[in-house]
């Protein structure tokens, strides 16, 4: 008997991991890498919010999930052109590239930069990241564009792109 209740709270606990792996956010629902972790969203704007860390956890970065409806959030270019204002120095010293793709119905288009990241909400008091980069995904949607930015330490970001781009399309196939 004691075996069998060990045995469904550990199965239980289980399914409760993989139920968390999985999230929505509009109407596609992602697959949030194994190391990944899912964190408590830290503005009402943020619609979820993953924390990658390195393999000695000793540095981290930070994946954001914006949604604001039909017609919301500016577009592609504007979001963009927003995000690489976050980056200090001339564009063309910044690594900057965008990617187009088309993953089932939707298009997305990657976005990347590095150098020094200005962390903070637009408009108000940034704190210089020095050595940082970003890896941005825009989902363009008939129920309006998912915005999805991963910021952090270079090094840690570029080795996170892979799953990046697989949590990003796997909400789309």
């Amino acid at each position: 008997m004691k075996i069998s209740v060990l045995s469904i709270l550990l199965l239980s606990a289980v399914a409760a991991v993989a139920a968390d792996a999985k999230f929505k956010v509009s109407e596609f629902t992602f697959q949030r890498p194994e190391k990944w972790e899912s964190v408590e969203t830290t503005s009402a704007m943020r619609k979820a919010q993953l924390k990658v860390n390195d393999a000695e956890k000793k540095t981290s970065a930070e994946v954001v999930f914006f949604h604001f409806g039909a017609g919301g959030g500016g577009g592609t270019q504007a979001n963009i052109e927003r995000w690489y204002r976050q980056f200090e120095g001339p564009r063309e010293k910044l690594g900057t590239k965008t990617e187009e793709v088309k993953v089932g119905k939707h298009k997305v288009t990657y976005v990347q930069a590095e150098g020094t990241f200005n962390s903070g909400m637009p408009g108000g008091p940034t704190t210089p990241m020095t050595g940082y980069a970003m890896r941005g995904a825009i989902i363009e949607a008939a129920e309006g564009d998912v915005f999805v930015k991963m910021t952090g330490p270079a090094a840690l970001v570029k080795a996170s792109e892979a799953d990046f781009k697989k949590m990003v399309e796997s909400a789309l196939k």
